[in-house]
């Protein structure tokens, strides 16, 4: 059973169930957990049973849409506590994240639940056959999975854990039942990239349709790796390589199925030197949270908008914008865009090199507070400073070492101002 904290003013269960009761069951059938709520509550006519506080046991009935949420607000988002990852994968972030940080982000989640609600990529490696069972009757749909490679001796070892050479088997299984996935690899040099991806891909684009997309994105190494498994960055010419292999499979895909269903992540066309593919190539983006697409999206977005923004009648204020090292050429490439259009526009972009997790990390997404403060004190920002709103904790103005932006921007004596990765808001932020 789970508590109700809060019942939603004018929803359906608004008037019949209370504050501190307990969820027990919907039409009969017990609760565990968000995903049995939200499969359970979808329809019109419900009897919900819950428990007081004082152990009474009620039900009441309820009126509603189809699909419309019931307004029940839980203690703990998934109704349950959230299941962590019991592998130890040679690649691992999160183990290569310096002490002192706050304890949320140590915090390895490996929950199928988390998944299909917020998009969190899963090994599978913790799941039973019940579980599977219980996936596949509530249509859970779609599913972000980790696979890295297909190869079972191959994925074991990336992974650490004897139950990860089950991933295509239980991919499959999802496949047959019509439960829709996009899944990533992280390439490690050496490890599976090479003769070990040539084998992956066409292991999963036999899941097509029902595997929609694959990223395929180069491991990241930080400066604490010490006592973790020997790897090996990217360099330019293994980048290029693995990207030229993944674009001819790719072309095949689209070929046979219509879909290139294979995409590259965006840091190894940067490190190979390869131009970005087009719009087009992307496919609507199927990836871009695992940074496939990033770089293309935002410049579209902010040439269209450009494209329609009316003249400016007035130069906008002095400006900065701080960001990873991988995007500040191209945002100074769309601020001369800019430029030729509008006019003379007084402002900066400055890359931040990550001395915190070290020089290799160059996504704009990990710079810290305190690097941008080190870097910057002192200069000349304008009258505000910019910087995209993935450096921050979601929903708060925290960077990842819980410096605030209210302290960042005392220390620079400039009003610093999140903006979302979007280059119409970007364009928007600029000209106020």
């Amino acid at each position: 059973m789970t508590e109700i904290i809060r019942i939603a003013p004018g929803s359906p269960a608004d008037g019949k169930i209370a504050p501190g009761d307990f969820l027990v069951a919907i039409n009969g059938t017990p609760i565990a957990d968000v995903l049995d709520y939200q499969f359970h509550s979808y329809d019109a006519a419900l009897s919900v049973t819950i428990e007081t506080p004082t152990g009474e046991r009620r039900t009441v009935s309820v009126q509603k849409q189809e699909g419309q949420d019931l307004g029940l607000d839980f203690a703990d988002y998934l109704m349950d506590q959230s299941r962590s990852c019991q592998n130890r994968c040679i690649f691992c972030f999160i183990d290569q994240l310096p002490p002192g940080l706050r304890e949320t982000l140590y915090f390895k989640d490996d929950d199928i639940r988390l998944s299909f609600l917020t998009g969190n990529y899963i090994s599978l490696t913790n799941l039973s056959d019940q579980d599977l069972d219980r996936m596949i009757h509530l249509r859970i749909s779609p599913i972000n999975i980790s696979v890295h490679a297909t190869d079972p001796t191959v994925r074991t070892r990336m992974l650490g854990n004897p139950r990860a050479g089950r991933c295509m088997e239980l991919m499959r299984r999802f496949a047959d039942a019509g439960i829709r996935m996009n899944a990533q690899l992280v390439l490690c040099p050496t490890v599976n990239d090479g003769a070990v991806l040539a084998q992956s891909m066409p292991d999963l684009a036999g899941l097509w349709p029902q595997l929609q997309s694959v990223s395929v994105v180069p491991v990241g190494l930080t400066r604490y790796r010490d006592d973790l498994c020997p790897l090996t960055a990217f360099t330019s010419e293994t980048a290029h390589a693995a990207v030229k292999q993944v674009e001819q499979f790719a072309a095949e895909c689209l070929t046979k199925h219509g879909s290139r269903i294979f995409f590259c992540g965006d840091e190894l066309y940067l490190k190979s030197g390869l131009p970005l593919p087009s719009e087009d190539a992307y496919e609507g983006y199927p990836q871009l949270e695992n940074g496939v697409g990033l770089i293309r999206s935002f410049e579209t977005e902010f040439l269209e908008a450009l494209e329609s923004m009316d003249p400016p009648h007035h130069s906008p204020a002095p400006f900065s914008i701080a960001t990873g090292s991988a995007a500040a050429p191209f945002l100074q490439d769309y601020l001369a865009t800019a430029e030729q259009i509008c006019g003379k526009l007084d402002g900066q972009v400055h890359a931040i090199q990550n001395d915190f997790f070290g020089h290799t990390i160059t996504v704009s997404g990990l710079v810290t507070g305190g690097d941008i403060r080190a870097q910057l004190q002192g200069r000349d920002l304008g009258k505000r400073l910019f910087l995209p709103r993935s450096m921050l904790r979601h929903g708060e103005g925290v960077f990842l070492d819980d410096m605030t932006v209210e302290e960042l921007s005392a220390a620079l004596g400039v009003p610093v101002i999140p903006v979302d990765v979007n280059g119409a808001s970007f364009l928007d932020a600029i000209f106020e």
